[in-house]
């Protein structure tokens, strides 16, 4: 069975059931530390985890469905740039559904959402994890 959540088991274990609305209200009526700390479990985009091989099987399938296995030298040190800068600013790494995206749109989102306020990204970072589950959710065990 997938992990639906990354490093945060405890979300699976408060649902009702392991349906995406009852999964997501659990995120929701978590307290601002565990949000957080959910946003916080994620890998950084083609970062160390990905080169270690730590990233789990999950997450490895899905960032390589957008090429982010496959980068030039350039585009590697742009994600690079572009994650520490992202993490200097709000504290916790990027996240955006690969799967919905390419490497293109993901350096493109961002550029784009380092513009935001910390709590516009935390509800942006949710809202994302919030379409990762839902197409782990779809995908056959």
């Amino acid at each position: 069975m997938t992990a639906l959540f990354e490093h945060s088991p405890w979300i699976e274990e408060r649902a009702a059931s392991r349906n995406h609305a009852d999964l997501m209200a659990v995120v929701h009526a978590a307290s601002a530390d565990e949000r957080l700390a959910l946003i916080r479990a994620h890998p950084e985009l083609a970062g160390k985890a990905a080169i270690d091989g730590s990233l789990t099987q999950a997450s490895a399938a899905e960032q390589a469905s957008a090429g982010l296995d496959r980068m030039t030298p350039a585009e590697f040190e742009r994600f690079h740039t572009l994650n520490a800068a992202y993490a200097q600013r709000f504290g916790f790494p990027f996240i955006i559904c690969v799967r919905l995206t390419d490497k293109a749109g993901i350096l493109a989102a961002m550029q784009a959402r380092l513009a935001h306020d910390r709590d516009t990204e935390i509800a942006a970072a949710l809202d994302q994890i919030g379409e990762i589950v839902r197409l782990r959710l779809e995908q056959p065990a």
